[in-house]
C-alpha cells in the first residue's frame, strides 16, 4: 500500500464537517485491534468534530430518513467515517462498537489532552466542545507530526464554575452522580438543562466560541434520558 497522505483524508472527511483529531502508530509489542487486511493494524487515526460543524450535515442527512430511526448521529457518523475508509483503505470504527475500543486513551495519546473536571477531555483550543466520532485503522504506519506538549487548561483554572452550576452537584470532585443528574433533568425544573444542556458544561470559560449550538445540546440531551430509560 502506498504512503497515507494525511492532508487527502483530512479533506474528505471535511466535506461533512469533521476534522482528523491526531494519530499515532501501534508499537510492535502492543495488543492492536485488527486493521482493514485481518491482522493487527498499525496505525490510527482519530476523526471528531470540533464545535458545530458537522450539525448541518447531519440535519441535512437526517431530514430524508425514516423518523423512527435509532440512533441518528451514530449511524450518520458510521457511514460518513465508513465511506472514507473505504476509499483509502482503511478499517472505520466507532466509540459503540462492541467489544469497546479505548478511544478515550486513544485520543490522549494521539492529542496530549487530559481529563477536565467533568471527564470530557479539555481542549487547548475548543474546550470540551469537542468529540470523537470514530476513527480509521490502517495496516501501515503513517508519518504523524511529532506530538506538541499540550498546557491542560482545568490546572489553571482555579473557579472551576464547572463544579458549580449543576443544581443537584451531579459532578463533583468525587465523580459524576448519574442518577441526580437524570431525575433532575427529567423533573419540572430540568427545562434548562432539556434546552441548553448541561449547565455545568455550559460554565466552563474556555473555548466558548465553539459552543455547540442550543438545538445541538438538546439533541445530545434526549439522548441521554433515552439512554437513561
Amino acid at each position: 500500500m502506498s504512503a497515507i497522505s494525511l492532508d487527502a483524508v483530512a479533506e474528505a472527511i471535511g466535506i461533512n464537517g469533521l476534522i482528523l483529531r491526531g494519530g499515532f502508530n501501534f508499537e510492535a509489542q502492543e495488543e492492536a485491534p485488527t486493521g482493514p487486511s485481518g491482522g493487527s493494524s498499525r496505525s490510527v487515526v482519530l476523526v471528531g468534530q470540533a464545535g458545530s460543524a458537522p450539525w448541518p450535515h447531519f440535519l441535512a442527512w437526517r431530514a430524508k430518513q425514516s423518523e423512527d430511526l435509532t440512533n441518528p448521529l451514530d449511524t450518520w457518523s458510521r457511514r460518513v467515517i465508513g465511506d472514507v475508509a473505504a476509499r483509502f483503505g482503511a478499517r472505520a470504527v466507532s466509540p459503540s462498537d462492541k467489544p469497546y475500543l479505548p478511544f478515550q486513551q486513544w485520543a490522549m495519546r494521539a492529542e496530549g489532552l487530559k481529563p477536565s473536571p467533568l471527564g470530557i477531555l479539555m481542549h487547548p483550543t475548543y474546550g470540551l466542545w469537542h468529540a470523537y466520532r470514530g476513527a480509521l485503522l490502517f495496516d501501515v504506519e503513517i508519518a504523524f507530526e511529532p506530538l506538541r506538549e499540550v498546557n491542560h487548561l482545568c490546572d489553571a483554572c482555579t473557579g472551576k464554575p464547572c463544579l458549580k452550576s449543576c443544581p443537584v452537584d451531579a459532578y463533583s470532585t468525587e465523580g459524576f452522580v448519574y442518577q441526580d443528574c437524570l431525575a433532575h433533568v427529567r423533573g419540572s425544573s430540568g427545562a434548562p438543562c432539556r434546552d441548553g444542556g448541561c449547565l455545568d458544561r455550559n460554565a466552563c470559560p474556555y473555548g466558548t466560541e465553539y459552543h455547540y449550538l442550543p438545538e445541538q445540546q438538546a439533541f445530545h440531551m434526549a439522548a441521554f434520558l433515552r439512554a437513561g430509560a
